[in-house]
């Protein structure tokens, strides 16, 4: 009678576990629509690679960095991860907008569905405006500290300003998003820069899965090596964030490409090609 009292508990158990449990994401279907990932210039410049440590790592005052911007095609839907810099508004600024270069690729701002961001910093926000009628896909910490009064400092809210007068559709997200639902584009809770840091895998047939990081590191010393910038909102969550990163990296056999670094760019096809 023991031995049936447990074996009923442990199935109960397990049944309450498979109820409360997510579900993973699903892998990506064979012959679903195509998937195809394009990198735009968003801007190019220097940075002081000493801001990017707190355990004073680096000492190169002029690192070269670059500022990407993507866009996804699942089938007949588009979505733009990070905007970039508006032109002119600083010295690492595109030249070309990002109208211009959705322009060349024969994509209209209103086929553009959704519109992820990474986080709330101008580098990566400046240009939104440009699809305002996409959803914007955004950590929900992210949104609440653009929208909180004061907004948290660092917050881009100039470049919210559509969604946060309800123009523009938001949907805050408080984990991982699988975007079409397919498995194809996963939006990847990865806080630590920032409080509500995305990151994103695209799963492609020909390339395989690919992770645009963000900001969880902005080059590749401060990604093997796990760096903390000194301004980077939690030390512990960017930590995290970047050994998640690593173990996506290692069962997926992804290709981790860092935005901010230009040693990436080449792992794409030079714009307007796209990789697939």
């Amino acid at each position: 009678m023991r031995r049936i009292l447990l074996a009923a508990l442990t199935a109960s158990a397990l049944a309450a576990g498979c109820a409360t449990a997510p579900s993973p994401a699903p892998a990506p279907a064979p012959g679903g629509p195509e998937v195809t990932l394009t990198r735009l210039d968003c801007g190019n410049g220097f940075n002081d690679s000493r801001r990017f440590t707190d355990t004073f790592a680096y000492s190169d005052p002029r690192m070269p960095f670059t500022f990407s911007c993507y866009v996804i095609r699942h089938g007949d839907d588009y979505m733009v991860w990070d905007t970039g810099y508006a032109p002119g508004t600083n010295a690492n600024a595109p030249k070309i907008s990002l109208a211009e270069q959705l322009a060349q690729m024969g994509v209209r701002p209103e086929q553009v569905k959704y519109v992820g961001i990474s986080h709330f910093h101008a580098d990566h926000t400046g240009q939104l405006a440009t699809v305002p009628g996409a959803t914007l896909l955004i950590g929900d910490r992210e949104w609440a500290g653009i929208t909180s009064k004061p907004p948290m400092p660092g917050a881009n809210v100039a470049g919210f300003t559509h969604w946060i007068s309800g123009g523009g559709k938001v949907e805050p997200q408080a984990g991982d998003k699988d975007v079409f639902g397919d498995g194809t584009v996963m939006i990847l809770r990865t806080p630590g820069h920032t409080p509500g840091h995305q990151a994103l895998l695209v799963r492609l047939k020909e390339k395989g899965p690919v992770v645009l990081v963000g900001d969880a590191a902005h080059f590749h010393e401060n990604y093997q090596s796990n760096g903390v910038p000194g301004f980077n909102y939690d030390r512990a969550q960017t930590i995290a964030s970047l050994e998640r990163i690593k173990g996506i990296e290692k069962n997926t056999r992804a290709t981790i490409i860092i935005q901010h670094d230009p040693r990436d760019i080449g792992k794409l096809p030079a714009f307007p090609a796209a990789a697939r």
